[in-house]
């Protein structure tokens, strides 16, 4: 085999591995840590936007985010087939998240303080923020609305009209029923919307 002929097999069985998450993940099983690159490139933006929801802290989420691939990683021979990688990520992330808010509060800075800018920077796969937020001065009244309410209310809005996730995908990394969620999901944009009457009356 020539030099072209290495080249085009690499190509070709490169392609094969990032067919699908499943074909992946299976190679991380296998002990493959460039596959596993893979999925750190496809996720880490939606990863680091997810953490930023939660925090609020660009420093933390980018800390957490990355804390929580370096975690998956270890567990990834739990990873079940047939489910989806980032809702099953999510859960390691969210638990991350949470303890940081817990056990850091005192240290953490405000939801209010971090520039709702930082979310322009970034162009995740399935939904730019940008299409919510038009102008800077709404930018801005976002992000203070949102510190006003509890953190699992804020939680999951950033995962459905944030992250666009559907309410299967939001049940999945929350662990619970749909009806559930879209329970919470009520409550939530209730509780958003008198944070908005009560900041701009």
């Amino acid at each position: 085999m020539n030099d072209t002929q290495t080249i085009v097999a690499n190509q070709e069985a490169a392609a094969a591995i990032i067919t699908s998450d499943d074909d992946v993940i299976r190679a991380c099983q296998s002990g493959s840590r460039q596959a596993y690159g893979y999925l750190v490139n496809r996720y880490s933006r939606r990863a680091y936007y997810t953490a930023l929801g939660l925090v609020g802290c660009h420093d933390s989420a980018m800390d957490l985010s990355q804390d929580a691939f370096v975690r998956a990683f270890r567990q990834i021979s739990s990873f079940k087939p047939g489910s989806r990688f980032f809702t099953w990520y999510y859960r390691i992330l969210r638990n991350l998240c949470l303890n940081y808010i817990r056990d850091k509060k005192r240290h953490a800075r405000s939801f209010s303080e971090c520039d709702p800018r930082d979310l322009l920077t970034l162009s995740d796969q399935t939904e730019d923020i940008s299409q919510h937020i038009e102008q800077e001065e709404q930018q801005a009244a976002v992000w203070k609305v949102l510190a006003q309410i509890k953190q699992e209310e804020r939680e999951i809005i950033v995962l459905k009209d944030f992250q666009n996730l559907s309410y299967k995908e939001i049940a999945e990394c929350l662990n619970c029923p749909q009806g559930t969620v879209m329970s919470r999901l009520y409550h939530a944009r209730r509780a958003l919307k008198a944070a908005v009457e009560r900041i701009y009356p």
